[in-house]
């Protein structure tokens, strides 16, 4: 029995207590003795050294399991049990935190009571529309490599393919990376070549066969040889080829698991785009090739192609009928949302700002931090960090802001702005912005963008938002916040 959870909620374990009354409700659980205690030994699951994809907090009768900002699936230890985290967010509550804003301090309305007012629902965050944009750009695409984990070791989750998160991740990754390397041109590279050849010999002649294919049939004048050729038919592209078929037959067996009407036509956009490119590159590779193929340092699309399309191969153990089924089995696996959605900011940023590349510094490392991104256009200079909270709609977090300010005030980050601007004076107090997911979504009787809102990715535009009061984090100085509506389906 598995776990269901969206984003940020929890569920409850109790250790069922004979003679005491049990509570039905959906997010809890309670359970005998014996299967309360393999609760016990359950420890939190660790993304990184800075998050947990999940967390536990054990108490003497119960076990709560915390979903963080992460998506996937993956087994509870070795209770026997599985969590299955989506991608949603409570709308409901960013727009209750929105109209607090309008409200009178006296007001005792709660979240609860505006949402059984409201009957507001959970949205999913279409992560595939996020992911089709942050690919499509090579600036954001060589950043995507850290955002999924999967533990391959693991034993293997079964599901139901309409329940697949996995596979139209890794396929959406995979076919943006095939794009760019059909609108380079494929590689050329020297493969061998078995031939059996008449009235001539060249390369090695394959002795074996040759007997076997022309002596014993009485064939003097053919000669089966193996010799180098110089093209675009070799073991890579043939790979890339034979994966491409993978992904084609998944995407029109299962077209439900990518709902968004812009989503699939963008995808089918791109596999027509690139199947032309392979159109004269053959299939024949064996199961042993595909498993050992050698990733070229020198050809960064097509070593990020390749080890993507092993995984996807791997996920359906190299037999495309796997792509049809409808039970099918995944390894554990997680998704960072924090990272999809930083990245996706920085996509909007580059692709607003062109010809402002130089001023954009992503992932900014200075002794063991790292910014986000920081902006050293001369007059329009700031720190940016993203942070995947809705409670930024209406509140702030004073560790994030103290965390943002320590940034502004390291050397290396006064000097990168002073390289960029030499009139700028050292003891100016530098802008600092933090970018949360907004999950606006208009109705009839409302149809104005909250002030709060970020439409524009454009520098010039995101500084003359900073005179919006709502804007401002009043209690600090030169402290701003801005939202970014995020896709939803």
């Amino acid at each position: 029995m598995g776990i269901l959870l969206s984003e940020h909620k929890s569920f409850l374990i109790r250790r069922r207590i004979p003679e005491e009354p049990v509570a039905e409700l959906q997010d809890e659980l309670y359970l005998d003795e014996d299967s309360f205690q393999r609760f016990t030994a359950l420890e939190s699951k660790r993304f990184n050294h800075q998050s947990f994809s999940f967390s536990v907090v054990k108490g003497e009768n119960h076990c709560e399991i915390k979903a963080d900002y992460f998506v996937g699936i993956d087994w509870l230890g070795k209770t026997g049990r599985t969590i299955y985290v989506e991608p949603k967010i409570n709308a409901g509550l960013s727009q209750y935190f929105r109209n607090c804003l309008n409200e009178e301090e006296n007001s005792t309305e709660t979240p609860e009571e505006f949402n059984n007012k409201e009957k507001a629902e959970a949205k999913e965050i279409n992560y595939l529309s996020i992911l089709l944009d942050i690919m499509s750009l090579p600036e954001t695409a060589r950043y995507s490599k850290d955002v999924i984990q999967i533990d391959w070791k693991a034993q293997p989750i079964t599901i139901d393919q309409k329940a697949d998160r996995l596979t139209p991740f890794l396929i959406v990754q995979f076919l943006q990376h095939l794009k760019t390397i059909a609108k380079k041109g494929l590689k050329k590279s020297y493969y061998k070549v078995q031939e059996n050849l008449n009235s001539k010999v060249k390369g090695k002649v394959l002795v074996g066969q040759h007997i076997k294919k022309n002596v014993f049939k009485n064939r003097l004048t053919s000669t089966f040889c193996e010799f180098q050729v110089f093209g675009e038919d070799h073991l890579e592209n043939r790979f890339l080829k034979k994966v491409l078929e993978f992904v084609a037959s998944y995407i029109g067996n299962n077209t439900s698991l990518f709902p968004a009407k812009s989503d699939l036509p963008a995808i089918k956009d791109i596999l027509n785009y690139c199947r032309p490119a392979f159109e004269h590159i053959s299939t024949d590779v064996d199961e042993y090739q595909l498993k050992n193929i050698k990733k070229n340092p020198f050809f960064n699309e097509y070593r990020e192609a390749i080890r993507i399309g092993q995984l996807i191969l791997k996920r359906f153990s190299y037999t495309i009928t796997k792509t049809t089924q409808k039970k099918i089995e995944t390894p554990p696996f997680w998704i960072d949302m924090p990272r999809l959605f930083e990245l996706y900011f920085y996509y909007q940023l580059v692709k607003a700002n062109p010809g402002d590349e130089q001023y954009i510094h992503y992932q900014f490392s200075t002794y063991g931090n790292y910014l986000d991104i920081l902006i050293s256009k001369p007059g329009f200079e700031m720190v940016i960090d993203t942070k995947y909270k809705l409670k930024y709609t209406k509140s702030h977090i004073h560790k994030d802001i103290r965390q943002v300010s320590g940034y502004s005030r390291l050397k290396k980050v006064v000097h990168k702005i002073k390289s960029k601007n030499e009139a700028w004076d050292e003891n100016n107090i530098l802008n600092c912005l933090i970018i949360y997911p907004h999950l606006y979504q208009p109705s009839e009787n409302s149809l104005n963008v909250p002030q709060s809102l970020l439409t524009s990715f454009k520098i010039k535009d995101i500084q003359k938002q900073f005179e919006n009061k709502e804007n401002q984090i009043t209690a600090y100085h030169k402290i701003f916040k801005l939202g970014i509506n995020l896709p939803v389906s």
